[in-house]
């Protein structure tokens, strides 16, 4: 029966047999998805949108794979001298192919665990530093590497068996029909490819129907997700083609009017946000100390209503000056160093962390302090090329890299480096030695205990749950090695003139059935020094208003483009915002929890955050101008940086 499908469809057999294999194999991996999601998928009524455009989406992926190697099948292999080398290199292609298309699969519940999507750009990022992947998952995926070994082992043993069968002596037509043949497979294969007959190939957005992005993703699969990621990287995104045109200068003047500013506060052309700024503090210019918490959503603070494992952030939030209602730009480290360093807004495109052209010349608070005789340094407990941020650091203010190679014999290096004892030990004595010389500092401290796979020494605290390799116990750890820090802060020389911010980067996964899960980005933020008077500040906040509320609080007067609000200072309650970047979706929230949420290629939707239930319903009123300004400001970052309006000013 073989030989005669072979005979029949002499070389289109092989084709026939990997596109057969992949359709079935990709329906089975979505059916189980699916079913391990049942209620999430039941709830949105997704199961015929599901499989309906996965299909077609599995078409498109299979087409990509093989249209080019099919088109030179049929001109090159009734020459003799290429057909033997030309069926090689094709058994390799189509043995790559198809383990391709498995590992991805098998990969994806894992993900899906971590970060409630499929494979996308943070897999990509992630296998550019392989260092820290392989420790990260020799340390807390032993398990899942093995399972995925094995599988992949055995994908590759049997395709490379199954692709001698299938390419053995396909027969080809005479050399009349070879051209004909050559144009129908292209016009197959670029169809498939493309899946529509509009201006515009398939993409995600055509094939989602929920504002659950997770059930938008099972309609792809794990290998289309990861190469359109790909491609997004090498072309980086623009909110401009994701949410629509606007002119320029309404942009400009709608964010202006979005600060507590005033329009004429404003006084460059060439750099539209760029405004003179006054510090309330006007003493002696102060210290600043950044503690960035890696991944420490409001859930794991007790004093946010989250569980009971920050017992010393608690007590500090009863000291300083706590926010309660503070909310991260985004779900990743180099987002939250983003908007704590620089001020600037989030974007459907790679932080700024790792954009080509914010290298060098990119306004940050480090700069600034620079430029005002401040020693900069980054203190931080693993490798700091990780996430690009060593490259962009050096280029953008920070004269000091302390990272893991400078640390002397760590009490304890897990998979991320030296631990946060070692990290806040080594950020005291930096912060000592420097006071003693009489410079100035501005330190970012970067904790990494609490990250997969959750290294940390033993008999340090009272264990949360079991395992001891928990994000719970992580969390409960950090902050331990966190209080340990301020017991010897406060009776430092350097206490009394220096202001510390205990900031979290971001929740540790932000995940649900909401276009954006809000809940998931609210975040700790207090700030402590021997002058802060404590108070509880209910007021709705972004992680963008934090540098300019710092640099007022340590007395520094200076001209910068961050369109953060100075919290200093009252903010009338209709200028309260937060932003939030998921994935490719923006949010923007009101001091009245009203919420406007921009999609990919669609109209902007509105919402009201019920804070009780912690979800966004239905708004029962539409305010146009809410919409208008929410979508200049998720404009803005991408118009600011492809036009150079952000740069740092010497």
């Amino acid at each position: 029966m073989h030989s005669l499908v072979i005979k029949r469809l002499g070389i289109f057999s092989p084709y026939l047999y990997i596109f057969l294999f992949g359709l079935i194999f990709l329906t089975i991996s979505r059916f189980f998805l699916s079913m391990w999601n049942f209620d999430r998928v039941t709830n949105v009524n997704g199961w015929s949108e599901i499989f309906i455009s996965g299909l077609r989406v599995d078409i498109a992926t299979l087409s990509y794979l093989f249209v080019i190697p099919a088109l030179i099948t049929c001109l090159m292999i009734n020459y003799k001298n290429l057909k033997k080398i030309w069926l090689f290199f094709l058994r390799i292609w189509i043995v790559l192919s198809i383990w391709l298309l498995v590992f991805m699969e098998v990969v994806t519940p894992s993900f899906i665990l971590e970060y409630d999507v499929r494979p996308n750009r943070l897999f990509v990022e992630y296998l550019m530093y392989p260092s820290e992947l392989m420790n990260m998952l020799l340390s807390g995926y032993k398990t899942e590497l093995t399972i995925v070994t094995f599988l992949s082992s055995l994908t590759l043993y049997f395709s490379w068996k199954g692709s001698a069968v299938v390419l053995n002596e396909p027969a080809m037509p005479v050399w009349y029909w070879r051209p004909l043949l050559a144009i129908l497979v292209l016009l197959l294969g670029v169809m498939g490819a493309r899946s529509s007959l509009g201006h515009r190939p398939l993409n995600p957005a055509m094939v989602a129907f929920s504002i659950d992005p997770l059930m938008n993703d099972l309609t792809l699969n794990s290998t289309y997700s990861m190469l359109f990621a790909v491609k997004q990287l090498q072309n980086e995104d623009d909110a401009f083609k994701y949410y629509g045109q606007m002119d320029e200068d309404e942009v400009i003047n709608l964010v202006r009017d979005s600060t507590n500013l005033g329009l004429n506060k404003y006084f460059s052309k060439e750099f539209p946000t760029m405004a003179s700024h006054k510090s309330s503090y006007r003493g002696q210019k102060k210290n600043l100390v950044i503690l960035l918490q890696e991944s420490l959503g409001a859930r794991y603070v007790g004093k946010l209503g989250g569980l009971p494992l920050t017992p010393n952030i608690d007590k500090l939030m009863e000291e300083g000056w706590n926010f309660t209602n503070v909310y991260a730009t985004g779900t990743r480290s180099v987002r939250g160093i983003e908007a704590i360093i620089t001020g600037f807004s989030p974007t459907p495109a790679r932080s700024v962390v790792k954009l080509g052209k914010s290298q060098s010349g990119f306004f940050s608070i480090a700069h600034l302090l620079k430029k005002n005789g401040y020693h900069t340094q980054f203190i931080y407990g693993g490798e700091s090329h990780f996430d690009n941020m060593k490259s962009f650091f050096l280029g953008n203010g920070f004269d000091d890299m302390q990272d893991f190679g400078t640390f002397k014999e760590p009490t304890f290096v897990g998979s991320w480096g030296a631990s946060d004892e070692d990290l806040y030990a080594k950020a005291h004595l930096q912060f000592s030695v420097l006071h003693e010389q009489r410079k100035p500092f501005f330190s970012l401290v970067f904790t990494t205990s609490n990250h997969t796979p959750f290294d940390y020494p033993d008999g340090r605290i009272e264990l949360y749950n079991q395992p001891k390799e928990t994000r719970e116990n992580a969390a409960k750890y950090s902050d331990y090695a966190l209080g340990k820090f301020f017991e010897n802060a406060k009776k430092s020389a350097y206490w009394a003139d220096t202001i510390f911010l205990i900031v979290a980067d971001h929740d540790s996964r932000a995940y649900g059935d909401q276009l954006v899960p809000i809940k998931h980005f609210h975040i700790p933020a207090v700030i402590v020094g021997s002058d802060i008077i404590h108070r509880q500040d209910t007021r709705l906040a972004s992680q963008i208003d934090l540098p300019q509320t710092l640099l007022s609080l340590i007395g520094v007067d200076s001209d910068n483009p961050m369109i953060g609000h100075d919290l200093t200072q009252e903010i009338p309650q209709v200028k309260l915002r937060a932003m939030m970047q998921f994935y490719k979706n923006f949010a923007w929230m009101d001091g009245q929890n009203n919420v406007v949420v921009l999609q990919p290629e669609k109209s902007p939707v509105e919402f009201y955050y019920d804070r009780k239930n912690e979800n966004l319903v239905g708004s029962k009123e539409s305010n146009p101008e809410l919409v208008i300004k929410a979508k200049a400001n998720a404009l803005w970052g991408s118009l600011a940086y492809k036009k150079d309006f952000y740069r740092s000013i010497d």
